[in-house]
Order: structure tokens, then sequence, then C-alpha cells
């Protein structure tokens, strides 16, 4: 007599209805696997967009859908204690450097409260292996290109990048405390077809078509290591499937900061290619067949002039290296941004 194949216990997908959190729900629905989806749907840009990707997740069968805040203690207690959660992806986070210039609070309470919560889950249920969204922000001060995981992080320079610092430094604490396997990836400008609006892509993409100008800081002469979303989630489904392992050689005599005696890593997931933001504006102008009208500007506060991810360690690990260009990237999402705006 045939057994019935045993169902694994579902994957948490944090921040699901966000835009890389859509992304990788959908990749791991695709390959078969039962998924639980948080969101808080707030309303930190339009809330609308954020239901449109929900819709298209709950078309899968095996994706439930649960909306909570992070911060809410018991009710991040009661997800955990409802039913087995094998492993945690955690993309929920209040993103973005320049709003947290102006709202400080809202990155204390969702992404330090939040994340404590995520890792007191992780602890209480054993979860197998919990893979956390960081940034590349947090090599704030860093001048030194390529940006490695083995460089010292010490000098952010916005309250964003301090926070993901932090949860760098806390999953390291409950990886060693209590053996929980954690993984964060440093992520380098993100962007693709269902992006967020504060997102410079987003924003430029919208103004040019209504022909309004565009705000370009430093002068254009930023440089970013601008990641499309198919390889951020290629990179995050691999790590997931790696789960963290200590570093048999670490010594605390010379302490390396992108491994440890715990099972904790980091990894940078970028193109390992930056691009100057004129360029990055160029090849969105030819995709649209419209030009745009540039307001030149400073540096922003909080902001940095260049990015640039040394991806060695991901690709010596779980063999991958993001390689889409700019051309290819920003195409695909001129062809989203019209089909759903219908513009």
């Amino acid at each position: 007599m045939a057994t019935r194949k045993t169902q694994k216990a579902p994957i948490l997908v944090t921040g699901a209805a966000g835009f890389i959190g859509f992304h990788t729900a959908t990749r791991l629905l695709e390959r078969g696997e039962q998924v639980i989806g948080l969101d808080n749907l707030n309303d930190y840009y339009d809330v609308r967009l954020k239901k449109a990707r929900l819709a298209k997740l709950k078309a899968f069968k095996s994706f439930s859908f649960t909306k909570l805040d992070l911060a809410n203690r018991a009710g991040m207690k009661k997800l955990f204690a409802k039913q087995p959660i094998r492993r945690v992806v955690h993309l929920a986070a209040q993103a973005g450097v320049r709003y947290s210039l102006v709202n400080p609070h809202a990155y204390t309470d969702s992404n330090i409260e939040g994340f404590l919560n995520i890792l007191e889950g992780c602890r209480h249920t054993k979860v197998e292996h919990l893979v956390y969204a960081s940034s590349s922000s947090v090599y704030g001060g860093n001048t030194q290109m390529p940006f490695s995981i083995h460089d010292n992080v010490d000098h952010p320079v916005s309250l964003y990048a301090a926070s993901k610092k932090a949860n760098e430094l806390m999953a390291h604490c409950y990886a060693h405390l209590y053996r929980i396997p954690c993984t964060g990836l440093r992520f380098f400008t993100v962007y693709g077809p269902w992006g967020r609006p504060d997102m410079a892509l987003f924003i430029f993409t919208k103004a040019i078509l209504e022909g309004k100008p565009i705000e370009v800081y430093n002068h254009g002469k930023m440089r970013r290591d601008f990641t499309y979303v198919d390889d951020i989630v290629e990179g995050v489904i691999r790590t997931l499937d790696h789960t963290a392992t200590p570093n048999p050689a670490w010594s605390g005599g010379k302490p390396d900061p992108g491994t440890s005696s715990a099972p904790a890593r980091i990894y940078n997931i970028g193109n390992h290619q930056p691009v100057e933001l004129l360029q990055f504006i160029e090849v969105l102008e030819q995709a649209l067949g419209k030009k745009a009208v540039k307001k030149l500007l400073p540096i922003q506060p909080g902001d940095v002039p260049a990015t640039y991810a040394d991806v060695e360690d991901l690709t010596r690990d779980v063999g991958f290296a993001p390689a889409t260009s700019i051309e290819d990237g920003i195409g695909r999402f001129v062809k989203w941004y019209r089909e759903f705006y219908k513009k």
C-alpha cells in the first residue's frame, strides 16, 4: 500500500506583501513549499500595490496570510505557537534611508522590537534556519571598494543602517546562545517589477512619463550596485537551503566580522558592477522612449556616494552571483509598470 507523502512544515515569509517578500514567497510556492505570509500592510507606500501583490500570492493553495505587526509581541508569540514553522525568511522591515531622518521611531518599532520577536519565535520553536534581510547601508562611512563582509562596519550614517547592523548583532547573539542558524543578507539597491514606489527607478519612471522633472542627487555622480530582484531572490533561496554553520577557523584573537564560531553568517547580494546614476537614467530614458528633465541636487544626509558588493563568499558557498544587466532589468520593470498602471 502506498504511503502518503508527509507535508513539510511551512516556511514563514515576513513582509510577504512587500517587494522582495512577494517575489520570494512566489518562488517558494512555485517550488511546492507551504508558505505563511506575514505583513502589517502599513501605509508607508500605496497599500493598493501591496494588496495587488497579495492577491497573486493568494492564488496559491499552499499560501496562507496573517495580517500582523512585527512589534505585536503577543501576536507574534501566538503565530509561532499555532503551528510548526520549519524556516523563516524575514524580509519585513521599515525601509528607506531618508524616511529614517523624519520618523526614527518607526525603525526601532519594526526593525528592533519586531526583529527581537522573530528571534524569540525562532528560539522557542527551534526553527531550522533564519534568513533575514540586512542592507548595503551598514557599510556607512566605509570607502574601501568593493564592500566586503570581512570589513568592519561600525560607522553607519543613518538610523536605518544602524537598525540593520543591530539586526546582525542580535542574530549573532541568538546563534551563539541558542545555536539557531542565522544568515544575514546585505541587499544592494534592489529594483524590478512590483518595486517600491519610494525607490529611484519607480519615482523616475512615474515623473518622466508625466513630463515632470526628476531630482538627481549628488549631481548624478552617485554610483550604485543596482541588483535585479530575481537575482536577489535566487540568493535568498540558495542561502535558505544552505543552513548557516560555524566557521571552524574563526578566532577571537583576530575576529572575522563575516563569520563566527556560532552558526551565523553574513553575505552580500549585489550585482558587483556599480553604475553611475546618470547612466541608469539614460538606460531608463531609452526603455521609456522619453527624455528626463533633470534637477541636479547635492547629496542628501544619510546617503553614501557609492556602493559596490564583493560577492566572493556568496559565490563560493552557494554557487551563485547576480548578473542581470541594467538594460534587461530596467526593460522588464518598464514593461511591468506600463501594464500595471496602464501608461
